[in-house]
């Protein structure tokens, strides 16, 4: 769905300087997927996301999108149907007064037939479980709500693949919770493959994947657990590893015999309880 081969960005500073935002980097996401990547800020990991659909085109190597070079003008249109992109704050995505409507946008800017669009708008906000507020003024919604409206929105276009750049970044625990099942359910009841761009633990340890990102270059990649119990690597990059491997990896220096991989409350009660 999507790869990126020896991708290198750099962008001017205010002082006039040059600063190399990604380093010579190779990734491969496939159809269906749910990739996480991780990195402190200023990593690269958001000018990353932003080449996933052509928002910014790398200066060295290249993006594919479903086999479409991001560099071809002629295939943008196209690129980004394939690729939504949801971003941080979704007060920057809603544009209409109705939530129903602001899901309408983008099929309407396709020029999608009025009862498909009914049919599309109707599909897409149950997914996201928002039916209830279907009429409703989406500024009046609370910050997760206004993200699913935000996700809905993309939904209706029907891309192949999401993007989501820190779409919890700005709300409250419970909201992260809303989005991140909204996520989790477009990837296994839809089938729609989702790179999901964040700095929270318990996010990326549902994702199949993770890459982790450290000035611009990708210094780790693996499934959760074989990310996770690297807990002094993951530390190096400015990153924390969920409570629990914390909890765990802590433990296991003071003499107890826990795997390094514990991610879930769960499995850390299982393997305490092997302990009696």
């Amino acid at each position: 769905m999507i790869k990126a081969e020896n991708v290198r960005f750099e962008y001017s500073t205010q002082s006039g300087g040059i600063s190399l935002a990604l380093d010579d980097i190779n990734i491969n996401i496939s159809k269906g997927e749910f990739v996480a990547i991780l990195g402190h800020n200023g990593s690269g990991k958001s000018t990353l996301a932003k080449h996933f659909n052509a928002l910014l085109l790398p200066g060295v190597g290249t993006v594919y999108v479903k086999g479409m070079d991001t560099k071809d003008e002629s295939l943008l249109w196209n690129i980004r149907q394939t690729a939504g992109m949801v971003f941080q704050n979704p007060d920057n995505q809603i544009v209409a007064t109705i939530v129903e409507e602001d899901v309408a946008f983008g099929p309407e800017n396709l020029g999608i037939p009025p009862a498909e669009i009914r049919e599309r708008v109707d599909n897409s906000i149950k997914t996201v479980d928002m039916i209830e507020y279907a009429k409703h003024s989406p500024h009046l919604l609370s910050g997760g709500q206004k993200q699913r409206v935000a996700i809905a929105g993309i939904i209706a276009m029907k891309p192949e693949c999401i993007i989501l750049d820190e779409p919890t970044a700005l709300l409250d625990p419970i909201g992260r919770r809303e989005v991140l099942n909204t996520i989790m359910k477009l990837n296994e009841e839809e089938g729609i493959t989702i790179v999901l761009i964040t700095h929270y633990m318990d996010e990326a340890i549902k994702a199949g994947r993770i890459y982790v990102m450290k000035n611009g270059k990708i210094i780790m990649e693996g499934k959760p657990k074989e990310v996770f119990k690297e807990v002094e690597t993951v530390k190096n990059a400015g990153l924390d590893v969920p409570q629990v491997t914390e909890l765990s990896h802590r433990l296991s220096r003071e003499g107890l015999t826990l795997p390094p991989d514990i991610l879930t409350v769960e499995e850390m009660v299982v393997e305490l309880c092997r302990l009696k």
